[in-house]
């Protein structure tokens, strides 16, 4: 598991500086690589074995997919399909939580701290939009604060805190990517949302072993 853990670190360090450089071959190279990091620790930690670890698994395999969707620069199909994606991904891990076992109490306290933090979320995003988004990119929303939620009764059912931590973290490394692509497009995001994800990634990878 350390291998493939360290893959990916190297990988998205490599990944920031062939963004940094506007260097698109070496993104294509670093990018799938620091995803196959994270296939790589689930798979080594027994993902297969279980039901959770099973949906979790290809939810990681359909963000590797949207990670390589999302590489080609202004191109609108290969973004809208990438957004699919990582949104079935959500989808998947939301599966995978519920598998596992939620805690209905602790997933109310968290919809009722999740849906104002997504809201004010959609109200900054939403204006910079175009029209032909703004349902795609609601639905996201709406599926991504699902999934946080649901991550956060997993956590309330058997205090899996790196369950949390990850859902948490990937919730707002979307965040970073939205802000890119339709509010300003600044090396920064990725200086802090790239890292934020793949780290997301890896975390919950971890937890599919006992």
């Amino acid at each position: 598991m350390l291998a493939f853990a360290a893959l990916t670190v190297v990988a998205t360090a490599a990944l920031l500086l062939a963004e940094r450089s506007a260097w698109q071959p070496g993104v294509w190279i670093a990018k799938p690589l620091a995803a196959a990091g994270f296939l790589g620790v689930a798979l080594a930690g027994g993902a297969l074995q279980s039901g959770y670890g099973t949906w979790l698994l290809f939810g990681l395999g359909l963000a590797w997919l949207g990670d390589v969707l999302l590489i080609p620069r202004g191109a609108h199909a290969a973004f809208l399909a990438g957004l699919v994606s990582f949104l079935l991904a959500h989808v998947a891990y939301a599966v995978a939580f519920a598998v596992r076992g939620l805690d209905l109490v602790t997933c109310l306290v968290a919809f009722v701290a999740v849906l104002p933090a997504s809201l004010l979320a959609l109200r900054s995003l939403l204006p910079h939009v175009p029209a032909r988004m703004r349902r795609p990119v609601l639905a996201y929303v709406v599926v991504i604060s699902t999934m946080l939620v649901c991550a956060a009764g997993t956590v309330g059912h058997e205090r899996r805190l790196a369950i949390a931590i990850g859902a948490f973290a990937f919730y707002l490394s979307d965040l970073a990517v939205a802000r890119e692509r339709f509010v300003v497009r600044r090396f920064a995001n990725k200086l802090w949302g790239l890292p934020l994800y793949f780290g997301a990634q890896l975390l919950l990878a971890s937890t599919v072993s006992p």
